[in-house]
């Protein structure tokens, strides 16, 4: 008998559980517990809208400021489908959803964490000891060299990673690794610390995302103990830093990154440092961290070609024996889901969970049913240049007007059309999105993000112009 089943509820419970677990890591154990945790997830209505709820207006706010476009990046990244994700204050008992254990391929809550955790922004980071140097951050046990499926498109990456991880003088630092997001670079960097720790069980490291330095050493400086923040990150001897494009428009954060890589290079350590594009398209970054970054090796890796990808099925079904998968439905998720390699996975995820709830078979009936949107193939590539063409031709206003300090109706409400279309439309941050807008601060764009979706709910004029774009500009 088949068990009817929710499916969208699944799919969305089982993608917040693997945010949680993604946010806990990134974010440390601390500042999780305060701020992330209490977040409760509600019952999906089938507009695209992930809805989060907190229990008071302040950590509300504090969530929206410091965690908004990282909770939507993390959505769309497990479910492309969500349009955006709301953090709103709990008025009333919501209808939530527990989040499940995940399915397969996941890291036990409880895990130890890569770094000490970081303090709140808002609050005092208490001096922190030094960590002994044969104490070791917990690695994400999936993540090894010898679970990396390896392709022309990646191998250069791969190679390199693994040479740093080699004992003696490293050949080269830093390493630069670079690609759009889910191609692998998280996976080597933790490859990377499994390798070297196990080469050498009294070295140290620290694996910790450009957000987190940020956030602990604006800590540090607000409690007046920068001397403790570096001397805990320089006295080990693998520094990595994930997801760099995050610490854009940072100048202090930036100033003591490069001081920090410098140290490393100095004494002879290895650094790795990962991003979203090369050092040379990267905006806001300082040109001295840029010049230090470059002059490392720079590796990219590419989107995964239709082979790479039938092996990177092959290798994820091998881990879960007893799910037959029909070699017909693989041709069909390698040859129509091209974009992220976390994309192809969480399909094939999908397809498994789905299969073991309702004791259907996977075939192609099936995998047309379960995955609808996700086979039609990759989305159009929108950029901020393209929003703002399209919006001064709608509104019939210059495109110099959009990012021009005037402030007249006329040209405000565009310019905040075009902010809202970027935040929902592009993986832009907020600070990204500002400085294509006459270098205006995030808070601005966080106001009129919030202003359209206000003027959406009662302006009809303003939601059709919102639709129209949106539908041009996906099209």
């Amino acid at each position: 008998m088949t068990i009817p089943v929710d499916h969208e509820q699944v799919e969305v419970a089982a993608a917040w559980a693997r945010v949680r677990q993604n946010l806990r890591v990134s974010a440390g154990q601390r500042l999780f517990d305060r701020w992330l945790k209490p977040m409760e997830l509600v019952a999906p209505d089938g507009d695209g809208v992930v809805r989060l709820t907190l229990p008071s207006a302040f950590m509300t706010d504090w969530v929206r400021n410091h965690y908004a476009e990282r909770l939507a990046h993390e959505f769309r990244a497990q479910l492309p489908q969500v349009r955006d994700v709301l953090v709103e204050t709990a008025t009333a008992l919501p209808t939530r959803i527990v989040p499940p254990a995940p399915l397969f391929d996941s890291v036990p809550p409880e895990a130890p964490l890569p770094l000490m955790a970081a303090a709140a922004v808002a609050a005092p980071m208490p001096a922190v000891p030094q960590r002994a140097p044969a104490e070791r951050p917990a690695f994400d046990p999936r993540y090894r060299f010898d679970r990396f499926v390896v392709a022309p498109s990646n191998r250069v990456a791969f190679n390199a990673a693994k040479a740093l991880a080699e004992p003696g003088v490293p050949r080269f630092s830093p390493l630069f690794l670079h690609s759009a997001t889910g191609l692998g670079k998280t996976h080597l960097m933790h490859a990377i610390g499994h390798a070297f720790l196990e080469a050498d069980p009294t070295a140290s490291a620290v694996y910790l995302p450009a957000e987190r330095f940020m956030f602990e050493f604006v800590a540090a400086m607000r409690a007046r103990d920068t001397h403790s923040f570096k001397a805990r990150l320089r006295g080990v001897d693998l520094l990595m830093i994930d997801d760099l494009q995050f610490v854009a428009g940072k100048d202090a954060t930036q100033e003591e990154c490069l001081h920090t890589i410098n140290a490393f290079m100095d004494a002879g350590k290895r650094v790795v440092i990962a991003c979203d594009r090369s050092p040379a398209l990267l905006d806001g970054i300082d040109p001295r961290l840029l010049s230090r970054l470059g002059g490392g090796l720079v590796a990219d890796i590419k989107t995964p070609e239709t082979e790479l990808r039938h092996e990177i099925l092959a290798a994820k079904l091998a881990e879960v024996p007893g799910t037959p998968v029909p070699e017909d439905v693989i041709d069909l998720l390698a040859g129509r889901i091209r974009g992220s390699v976390r994309e192809l996975e969480g399909a094939l995820n999908r397809l498994v969970a789905y299969a073991s709830l309702t004791g259907e078979t996977i075939d192609m009936a099936f995998a047309h049913a379960t995955l609808g949107e996700m086979l039609a193939g990759p989305a159009k590539r929108v950029t901020i240049d393209d929003i703002q063409r399209a919006v001064s031709a709608h509104f019939e206003v210059k495109q110099l007007d959009l990012v021009s300090a005037r402030r007249a109706q006329v040209i405000a409400r565009p310019r905040q059309v075009a902010m809202y279309l970027a935040k929902r439309l592009t993986t832009r941050s907020l600070p990204e999105i500002g400085r294509k807008f006459g270098n205006r601060d995030h808070s601005t764009v966080i106001h009129a993000v919030r202003r359209i979706e206000e003027l959406r709910g009662v302006d009809r004029e303003i939601d059709s112009a919102v639709r129209t774009l949106m539908r041009s500009l996906e099209g």
